[in-house]
Order: C-alpha cells, then structure tokens, then sequence
C-alpha cells in the first residue's frame, strides 16, 4: 500500500516519466506508475500535454530552419569583401 502511495502522490517521478517517454519507451512498470499517477492528477496531465506541445514546436523549429537555405545577400557580400579589403590595405 505503501508503493501506491509513493506512486500517486509523486508529481516529480510523473513528470520524469512524462519528458522520458518523449525521448524512449518506458519500461512495463513506469507505464503503469504513469498511467495510475496520472488518472489522479490534473496538473500532471496538464504538464505532459504542455511538454508534447513544447516538444513538437521544438522540432518544427528545428527541422524547419534545417530545410531551409540561408544565404548572405549580395550587397552585404560586396560591402564585407569591401571592408577586408580595406583592412588588408592598412596593414
């Protein structure tokens, strides 16, 4: 009886297991402890839809900026080689 306690009043352990399962399963036992602590609290649940929240823009943001190319532009180009050049010339 103990353990179930330990289990359900454990919003630190849920909220491990929570950001844990984002990254690789969960054993058998974790599962459970999950699913029971949170059949009980509100705010753990509120925490684990926040956190796939968090960490689904997280990826989008990620993955978005890697698809995209970035480049200088062209008249920045020419005033940096300008600015080079003009240093290599005082030395």
């Amino acid at each position: 009886m103990n353990e179930l306690k330990d289990i359900i009043y454990n919003c630190r352990k849920a909220t491990f297991l929570i950001e844990k399962k984002q990254l690789t399963a969960l054993t058998f036992k974790e599962r459970v402890e999950l699913r029971i602590h949170l059949t009980g609290c509100s705010f753990c649940r509120l925490f684990q839809k926040q956190s796939i929240g968090i960490n689904k823009m997280i990826y989008a943001l990620f993955h978005s900026a890697a698809d995209r190319e970035l480049k200088l532009d062209d008249d920045y180009k020419k005033q940096l080689q300008k600015r080079i050049e003009e240093k290599l010339d005082n030395n």
